[in-house]
């Protein structure tokens, strides 16, 4: 099983580039492995919302860093973005920070494709795209003069001239079995969101993408297990509850989430969902008792772990953790 990594998920939705650029180093200087940032066009929130580009922030962060991992949780490659110049793009980060870089991606949600013209399709679709899309990148990342005609996408004797030696790893992320399976036959990852039930990772994920690895003839022992964990950890127990609010709309429904295509809205919507917010995050005031709600992730199979605050003072969260989580989870799990 690869080693444990734990991360630190640079919300892109919460804090204003320059921000989040200083966090993603505060992060590296706190003795966090991986830096992972979202890819939105538009936040779950209009009201001190945020969405720089990921791009644009990645290839900042392969220069303000030196150590860390860094990737995307995730990137959807399949409708804003022509899955060729993602692949471009990737190709030229590689560059700029070898055996650094991950490009994680998804089947997309709505609220980032609808505000740009994008008719949003049935889920059979959007995981069709997103197949295709990764097969695409990754053939453009082995060869060149690339002629290909897929059902969705299409190059004509495309090269990738600017792309690091070993081709940049692909993490899939997955919510479901088909999602799983796929990571496990393509992809070098993949990638999941926590508090979502133990029945979801024990019987369903991690099965589903050791079901997609053996298929393949591959060992799903060698794929990269991440999960962003969602967690609220701070000495006063009632900030660390307050603050799960600001992401009340994890608490909405995957239907609900996917009807709603403004930042408004969904801003609007999310506040009737604030009370049960926290169930959605790991909450303590204690490290003992917080490393017990960690644990069980580990114990389904995760080896990369990756911790997404809440609140608005990230500092203090990353220092936090830096004192008082990460070496006990390295002296237990390490």
């Amino acid at each position: 099983m690869p080693a444990l990594k734990l991360g630190y998920k640079a919300s892109a939705e919460q804090f204003p580039p320059q921000r989040l650029l200083n966090l993603a180093v505060a992060a590296e200087d706190a003795g966090f492995d991986s830096v992972w940032t979202s890819d939105h066009f538009q936040p779950w929130r209009h009201t001190d919302g945020h969405a720089p580009n990921a791009l644009v922030w990645l290839g900042a962060a392969s220069q303000a860093t030196k150590r860390v991992v860094l990737g995307t949780s995730v990137l959807t490659p399949s409708f804003r973005y022509n899955p060729a110049i993602v692949a471009q793009a990737f190709g030229t980060l590689g560059c700029l920070a070898p055996g650094r870089v991950i490009l994680g991606v998804g089947t997309g949600e709505s609220l980032n494709e609808v505000p740009v013209g994008v008719v949003w399709p049935e889920q059979a679709e959007r995981f069709a795209r997103l197949k295709e899309s990764v097969q695409l990148i990754q053939q453009l990342w082995r060869g060149e003069r690339l002629t290909i005609e897929g059902e969705y996408y299409r190059t004509a004797n495309a090269t990738i001239y600017d792309r690091p030696d070993e081709p940049v790893p692909v993490y899939i992320a997955a919510s479901g079995p088909a999602a799983a399976r796929l990571a496990g036959r393509i992809a070098d990852g993949f990638i999941c969101t926590s508090g979502k039930g133990a029945e979801l990772y024990v019987d369903t994920l991690l099965p589903g993408l050791a079901e997609g690895a053996e298929k393949a003839g591959r060992d799903v022992a060698a794929l990269d297990k991440m999960i962003e964990m969602k967690v609220s950890f701070d000495t006063d127990y009632a900030r660390a509850m307050a603050d799960t609010k600001v992401w009340a709309a994890l608490a909405l429904t995957g239907e609900q989430k996917t009807a709603i295509h403004d930042a408004l809205e969904m801003e609007e919507a999310a506040k009737l969902a604030e009370p049960v917010a926290h169930r959605r995050w790991l909450v303590s005031a204690d490290p003992d008792e917080h490393i017990e709600q960690i644990a069980p992730y580990l114990a389904y199979g995760f080896n990369h772990l990756v911790f997404h605050f809440p609140g608005s003072d990230q500092e203090a969260a990353i220092k936090r953790y830096s004192e008082l989580i990460l070496p006990r989870l390295r002296a237990r799990f390490g």
